[in-house]
């Protein structure tokens, strides 16, 4: 076997804090489709779809499957097939699946590095193999690790106390632009821009409004700041007349934003007249609202810090 070869199946270790879980669910739900989940040690998905781990601020690996077996013996046997040519690897036991004392962990790797041809190395190797033991089966593939450049955007010039986390903005493009190609996306509320930073991190076309000088203000000093251009513009979001194939509208709040259930409304019937697939946040609950606007839920899911509590809704 040549690792020329392309996987056809791929296993996602995942985590979340508490706060996060449902949103968690939302966007692998959106980015992986009908995933199977695996029991193990950790949270596991399995899937033939193809991502990328640096997408999600929640994947902590991918296993590209290269071999599966009902025993370390028979996965010893096909490992024994690998072509490396002249690179180094490594096989790490994945903490993930099933538990295993420390001595057994190593003892697996061993048996199973000793049947690769080729020069192991621990510390800088040019292949890391995963070794995983779950459900019965075992697994042998590439590890593929997220870089989390994207953890750099924390350090803005300017944000609101209020704003959205990294984490939380990355989630929400993911699940509004499950594949980017091609879509032309909208932020009518974009605030200092912290939608528009994750979005265009992962070269995603997007525009972005807000009706507050100084929040335009701060986003195009912040986009500056990363490097990307000024895609943003002073304006109401109800006076748009663009076209999108996605928007996310983060809804005013604090004691100077409170919206009255009209005010609400117009906001949500600018967003469906603007895009037809939407991600909707709120801190009060719209989900009436919403429909009435001509949207359809499509998922939600809650996220909060303290008793701060954000609503999330999946709309089409």
């Amino acid at each position: 076997m040549e690792l020329t070869s392309e996987p056809s199946e791929f296993i996602y270790m995942y985590a979340s804090h508490e706060s996060e879980t449902e949103l968690c669910r939302m966007e692998l739900n959106a980015l992986l489709g009908q995933a199977k989940p695996l029991k193990g040690r950790g949270l596991m998905l399995r899937s033939s779809r193809l991502l990328d781990p640096d997408r999600s601020p929640y994947v902590s690996m991918r296993l590209d499957v290269l071999m599966q077996g009902d025993s370390i013996e028979e996965i010893a046997r096909q490992a024994s097939e690998l072509e490396l040519g002249d690179a180094t690897f490594k096989v790490t036991y994945v903490k993930s699946g099933d538990p295993c004392s420390y001595e057994d962990q190593r003892m697996l790797e061993r048996r199973v590095g000793s049947s690769i041809r080729g020069k192991a190395e621990m510390k800088h190797p040019d292949v890391q193999f995963g070794l995983l033991s779950a459900e019965g089966q075992w697994t042998l593939g590439w590890c593929r690790h997220p870089e989390r450049a994207w953890r750099l955007h924390k350090d803005k010039p300017h944000n609101y106390s209020t704003g959205l986390s990294v984490t939380t903005a990355r989630s929400l493009v993911n699940i509004l632009v499950p594949e980017p190609a091609g879509v032309r996306a909208a932020d009518p509320c974009c605030g200092m821009g912290n939608v528009l930073i994750e979005a265009l991190s992962m070269g995603i076309d997007i525009r972005g409004w807000d009706i507050n000088p100084l929040a335009i203000r701060g986003a195009r000093a912040n986009l500056k700041h990363f490097g990307y251009p000024e895609v943003v513009t002073l304006g109401d979001m109800t006076q748009v007349t663009d076209r999108f194939d996605a928007a996310v509208l983060d809804m005013p709040y604090n004691l100077c934003s409170v919206l009255s259930t009209d005010q609400r409304l117009v906001m949500l019937q600018s967003l469906r007249r603007m895009a037809k697939r939407a991600v909707i946040v709120s801190t009060e609950e719209a989900a009436e609202s919403i429909q009435q606007a001509g949207f359809a839920i499509l998922d939600s899911a809650r996220v909060w810090k303290g008793g701060f509590v954000r609503n999330v809704w999946l709309c089409g």
